[in-house]
């Protein structure tokens, strides 16, 4: 099972590869299957499989109140025994046909990868359907699932990142899912119930919330047959959706201690919907400013330069109920204090529209250029499929992408950094044995 950093870096990935332009067109198919499940597939008989991304929305901010980490806690169970099959027979007759099934949860979506070798498809349909529509929820998988979940929650405790991330959530979304951690806390696992989980799975494993990104060696025809077999008879409706979370955090720096050499700090302020007609901007504007590695401007001024680091990025993070612009720097307890200033004087230049036609260009030869390689293989283009589809984007946008991040002008970018960028509201988490800082 993932940790919430690990998580949050998935869910990166996801937007980062969403973003991605292939070298060739893309033939998405649009398809409704008989019983009117809906799917994009971009078929590929070149090797004998197929890859499945399916997402369940809603993840786990539907945990209900005082039930913290129910839905990552039935995620972590859906690999642990279903219909006739214990934990072990499920195991081994996965194993016996080549299948491939990982589960796992986050902020806004429970979700399912899963490949199956074309020889073996309709018995390993079958099989993830008794995952998702009859697991066993055994007390000893019970048992064993929640101590692996209380040694993550252990090891959260002692990790700088996860202390900062966490802090950072609860500051900006307290009161709302968003705002602790998706495993909960040590009280709430250990007070679950079986009955809380099969409640868990119920209000998360539902057709209203069902989005498939499927690639491989499979026709629409096929396929349709295929979601039918596994999904037809999961309940209609799931649990309502969680309402929106207001951005509670205004700017300032947050000393958490913690005993060691070097200090974490992570900086937060709102950011941009993914459907806000300025994103590509903000998307290309994030590149520059912290998102692109060792071009970046934070990068060369405080790594390259001063040496204050090995490394800081910034990552615009659209989630459905949020949507916040985040960033990480790391450097020793004596020197994190002139790192943060640095930051701040940055976002203040950037923010004042201090960009240049030559940040802008070699930008979109980056973006527009380097990121092919992210539609090799059918796992990767599934994701993509869904993805595009989690993010209510039309099939278009996979060919089209390139083309909206070549019509950002440096006027659309510099108007964007004014409009974006909040000096004055951005907050640093600090965790360590900072000095010259409150």
């Amino acid at each position: 099972m993932k940790s919430p950093w690990t998580a949050l870096v998935g869910t990166l990935m996801a937007v980062f590869v969403l973003l991605a332009t292939p070298a060739r067109a893309v033939d998405i198919q649009e398809l409704t299957s008989p019983s009117g499940i809906s799917a994009w597939l971009v078929e590929d008989h070149t090797l004998p499989f197929v890859a499945l991304e399916i997402r369940f929305r809603g993840g786990t901010s539907l945990d209900a109140p005082g039930k913290r980490g129910a839905t990552y806690f039935m995620a972590g169970l859906l690999e642990e025994g279903a219909a006739d099959m214990d934990a072990a027979a499920f195991a081994a007759r996965r194993e016996s046909l080549g299948a491939v099934l990982s589960f796992d949860a986050y902020d806004d979506a429970v979700s399912v990868s899963a490949r199956f070798l074309t020889e073996n498809r309709a018995p390993s349909a079958d099989l993830l359907r008794a995952a998702l529509v009859q697991p066993r929820f055994d007390p000893e998988a019970i048992e064993r699932v929640r101590a692996q979940i209380l040694s993550i929650i252990a090891a959260r405790e002692k990790d700088p990142d996860e202390i900062a991330t966490e802090t950072l959530d609860r500051l900006a979304f307290d009161g709302h899912p968003y705002g602790s951690a998706p495993e909960g806390t040590v009280d709430s696992v250990t007070g679950l119930s079986r009955d809380d989980l099969v409640a868990a799975w119920r209000g998360a494993i539902a057709r209203d919330r069902l989005v498939i990104g499927a690639a491989g060696d499979i026709t629409a025809e096929e396929l349709g047959r295929l979601l039918d077999r596994v999904f037809g008879d999961l309940p209609a409706k799931g649990a309502p959706m969680p309402p929106d979370a207001p951005w509670r955090l205004s700017g300032g720096t947050t000393v958490v201690p913690f005993p060691s050499p070097q200090s974490i700090a992570y900086f937060a302020q709102r950011g941009l919907r993914r459907h806000d007609p300025d994103f590509i901007a903000a998307y290309v504007l994030n590149h520059i400013l912290g998102g692109g590695g060792f071009g970046s401007i934070l990068m060369q001024e405080i790594r390259e330069k001063r040496g204050l680091t090995y490394g800081v990025g910034t990552y615009l993070v659209p989630k459905d109920h949020a949507e916040l612009l985040i960033g990480r720097v790391a450097s020793s307890n004596e020197t994190i204090a002139e790192a943060i200033a640095l930051v701040r004087q940055i976002w203040e230049r950037v923010a004042r529209g201090e960009l240049t036609a030559e940040e802008l260009d070699a930008a979109k030869r980056y973006l527009t250029g380097a990121y092919p390689l992210r539609f090799d293989g059918n796992g990767n283009i599934a994701r993509i499929l869904v993805g595009m589809q989690l993010d209510r984007m039309p099939a278009s946008y996979v060919n089209e992408r390139n083309a909206l991040v070549e019509a950002v002008t440096l006027d659309d970018l510099r108007r964007v950094a004014r409009r974006l960028l909040d000096p004055e509201g951005l907050h640093f988490v600090v965790v360590g044995q900072p000095e010259g800082l409150d």
